[in-house]
């Protein structure tokens, strides 16, 4: 193993040596017609562009001169070690590597710094080879060790350079901070790339790519932070629109075209004010008022900048932005997503470090494919210090990787919640986050985690089952209940159209639940859920009471719950490959058509059901507004569960982290195109037809 490791260092620097002869065969010509009366090149701009190229040659062919011979005549004793130190000593100099790598020829910039990273690459596989009681096992960790103090010394560098630069009187502008957010502007919702800096903040939008050209920021506004200032929403007044003539607008037309042009033409551009900025997660909104806050503390001067300067600040965010893509609620272009999907079960246990009493609940928030949500919210535990929940939770996992957990202290005595712009008056008291690793969570087991936040310790545990597994749509064993029943069994016992669960459970909701912020969304107590669930099998004829004493939350987690114990989907296992055909034509026409005819091939039970619920989810997102349920969330929730089919011999899959199937995959888009593709409303005409 050790000589094939060698051999393929040999032959890739035999490569580099032919790069480095490519380099030197122009230089020599260039350097004597530089001291003609018609110079290609100056002799200083020829000691730049080959800056070191002939001693990198020198100290490669004698590292590859040594280093030929001893493969050729190779033993299990052989020595390499020494070939490695001679060289990383010679070439390993950062500022002469480093000065290379920037100046050589455009199309090989970066060969001698890939060198080095080849070179720390290929000593790891050797020392893994190499026995403890080899004679060159010192010196290889000794080379190493030279080459990673390099490698260390460039990203430092790179690092400073790319998260600062250079202001007035030899100040630097350190990047604390970057991420898309989205920016509410009179009305409408424009995305934008917002970039903190420690004496501003900088709201930019990319530009769009045209013919080739590379990509650029261009400048929206910015405000220093001396002037910035945070505004709750018990603070917003409402605006006031005063009616006014005509003749009036006019004159302020023509006043607003002549402030352009003389801002136009001044050098300095003043900041701007009143900017509102959309986050779908209170931990993102607290991160940056923390981040902000704290630098705030540290700025003193206030910055304004030229129009030039301006323009220098947003040409440079493209190299030090740190966020690079757009997160999607799914991407069409991968074949898998890094996270994890399934269910995640979260026991909320108890909490501790608290200095004095106070009324404490907490909230959970997981990604979606880049996005942030709540996902659950605890009860509130009155007047201690240590609450004691212990209540369990089951989130649906979409291609999430974190986990994060905030406590708030509920404030009775304040202005009550203001639904219009989601925020809330209770105050954050800490938060914190642990990643959803695939290695840890693997197993049936329950995990226990202490999440630590401003001095409180949140204690947890966590277990995650595979949508494979979670969804087998297991036949109930009891032939009089009602989960794991077939829809057109259950309407036929209670002769009903629409199974009693679901008129039950939508009638609660409709009653007090469609201004509740994540209607469906948000993961409801388990135990209650499954209480519900023990009374609807039973026949519980208190059913009724008990679901109006109970959170909505857990009411519509039982009827998610209905639908994903159904055995087979609500859109049937013999028509899901159809629906999967229809989905992918391209002429739209055709593709409604096939839809329509398909949803009226359904079982009666089944199609009404879904009429009846698609009703209903109708007029949740009609109050998206207030509970922040677009047609587009309530797909992504409803999508699999109504549509995905049984799973034949399922077990818990080796890996975790399975890709976003198929199935998931156009599950979703058969509900974002019945909700956009102006689908629902023809099915509703349908329904009231119906």
């Amino acid at each position: 193993m050790r000589k094939r490791v060698l051999s393929g260092i040999l032959a890739t620097e035999e490569s580099y040596l032919s790069h480095l002869e490519a380099l030197l065969l122009p230089m020599k010509p260039l350097k004597a017609a530089a001291t003609t009366s018609q110079p290609v090149l100056t002799v200083a701009q020829i000691e730049t562009i080959f800056f070191k190229v002939p001693e990198l040659f020198e100290i490669h062919k004698e590292f590859y001169d040594g280093l030929f011979p001893r493969i050729q005549q190779w033993s299990h004793h052989q020595r390499v070690g020494d070939l490695f130190q001679k060289l990383n000593l010679k070439v390993r100099s950062p500022k002469d590597c480093k000065d290379t790598a920037k100046n050589s020829l455009e199309a090989l910039l970066y060969k001698p710094v890939d060198r080095v990273t080849r070179s720390t690459l290929v000593l790891h596989d050797l020392l893994k080879h190499t026995p403890t009681s080899h004679p060159d096992l010192p010196l290889l960790q000794d080379a190493l060790r030279i080459s990673q103090n390099f490698l260390s010394s460039i990203n430092e560098e790179m690092t400073n350079r790319r998260q600062s630069m250079t202001v007035k009187k030899g100040e630097n502008r350190q990047l604390l901070k970057d991420s898309f957010i989205v920016e509410l502007v009179e009305g409408a919702r424009k995305l934008r790339h917002v970039f903190l800096f420690s004496d501003l903040l900088l709201c930019a939008k990319l530009k769009k790519q045209i013919g080739g050209k590379s990509q650029q920021y261009d400048s929206k506004w910015y405000i220093p932070l001396t002037e910035l200032t945070f505004q709750g929403p018990e603070e917003t007044e409402p605006l006031t629109i005063p009616q006014v003539p005509d003749e009036e607008l006019d004159a302020m037309k023509v006043k607003i075209s002549h402030l352009r042009s003389e801002i136009q033409r001044e050098k300095v551009i003043e900041p701007t004010r009143d900017q509102n900025f959309l986050t779908s997660s209170d931990f993102e909104r607290a991160e940056w008022k923390e981040i902000i806050k704290e630098q705030q503390n540290k700025c003193l001067k206030t910055s304004t900048l030229t129009s030039m300067e301006l323009q220098m600040l947003t040409s440079s965010c493209l190299k030090l932005q740190t966020v690079h893509h757009i997160p999607l609620s799914i991407n069409k272009e991968e074949d898998e997503s890094p996270g994890l999907h399934g269910f995640l079960n979260v026991i909320v246990h108890s909490a501790s470090g608290l200095k004095q009493s106070l009324n404490l609940y907490c909230t959970m928030e997981v990604d979606s494919f880049g996005f942030f949500s709540n996902k659950a919210k605890t009860r509130v535990y009155r007047y201690t210090t240590e609450p004691k929940w212990n209540e369990e939770f089951e989130i649906d996992l979409e291609g999430s990787q974190t986990l994060r957990l905030l406590c708030y202290e509920k404030c009775y005595n304040k202005t009550k919640q203001n639904k219009e712009d989601g925020e809330s008056t209770d105050r954050i008291m800490g938060k914190g986050q642990i990643p959803l690793d695939p290695q840890t969570l693997q197993g049936k087991d329950w995990q226990r985690t202490v999440i630590p936040m401003n001095g409180i310790e949140v204690k947890l545990s966590i277990k995650f089952t595979s949508r494979e597994f979670s969804l087998k749509r297991m036949p109930s064993r009891k032939p009089m209940g009602v989960f794991g029943v077939k829809i057109s069994t259950v309407t036929k016992r209670e002769r009903s159209k629409v199974p009693y669960i679901v008129r039950q459970c939508l009638e609660e909701i409709e009653r007090r639940g469609m201004e509740e912020v994540g209607i469906y969304r948000v993961s409801g107590v388990a135990t209650d859920i499954q209480a519900l669930k023990t009374a609807f099998d039973t026949n519980n004829k208190d059913v009724s009471v008990m679901m109006s004493e109970m959170d909505v939350n857990a009411i519509a987690g039982t009827l998610k719950l209905y639908f994903r114990e159904l055995p087979e989907p609500l859109f049937t296992d013999e028509l899901y490959p159809n629906f999967a055909g229809g989905i992918t034509l391209s002429d739209s026409v055709a593709k409604e058509s096939c839809m329509l005819n398909l949803l009226l091939s359904l079982p009666e039970p089944n199609l009404v059901t879904f009429l009846f619920l698609l009703d209903h989810l109708k007029r949740v997102a009609e109050k998206e507004s207030i509970n922040k349920m677009s047609l587009h969330n309530l797909a992504t929730v409803f999508g699999p569960t109504l549509l995905r089919p049984a799973e034949k011999d399922s077990k818990i899959p080796t890996n975790p982290t399975q890709p976003i199937s198929m199935g998931d995959s156009w599950s979703l888009e058969v509900m974002a195109q019945v909700s956009h593709k102006g689908l629902l409303l023809k099915l509703f005409l349908y329904y009231l037809l119906y």
